[in-house]
């Protein structure tokens, strides 16, 4: 998950299990301002979507989620750099030392902004 503002940027983000996806979304909701909830259109989509639309009113929109895991899986190593000697490995040759989905969150929210172009938060 990420909390992603059009104007002030990434606000928050971390990694939740699939099965805590109601619970999380509403503590988020409580604590940020959230007017839109994005989700890729492919992996657990329909679940997804069905699930969220029980725990809240706020609009839910799927996003092309075409390589958005290499997008984020890019991001992740580029700005955590790694740790002794892997971090002269070029980011090609290191693998993430986490689950990177926070990350790809912030990708699709990237991607609904663009659509958005021009939109409010």
């Amino acid at each position: 998950m990420a909390v992603v503002s059009s104007t002030r940027g990434l606000l928050a983000r971390r990694v939740e299990p699939a099965a805590a996806l109601a619970d999380s979304a509403r503590r988020i909701m409580s604590t940020h301002a959230v007017t839109t909830i994005v989700v890729g259109d492919r992996t657990a989509c329909v679940d997804t979507l069905c699930r969220l639309r029980e725990v809240t009113s706020v609009p839910v929109v799927t996003v092309d989620e075409h390589r958005s895991s290499m997008e984020g899986r890019e991001r992740y190593l580029r700005e955590n750099p790694g740790r002794g000697i892997a971090r002269f490995l070029p980011p090609g040759l290191r693998s993430p030392d986490r689950p990177f989905d926070d990350y790809v969150a912030e990708v699709l929210a990237t991607r609904y902004f663009a659509q958005r172009r021009g939109g409010q938060e």
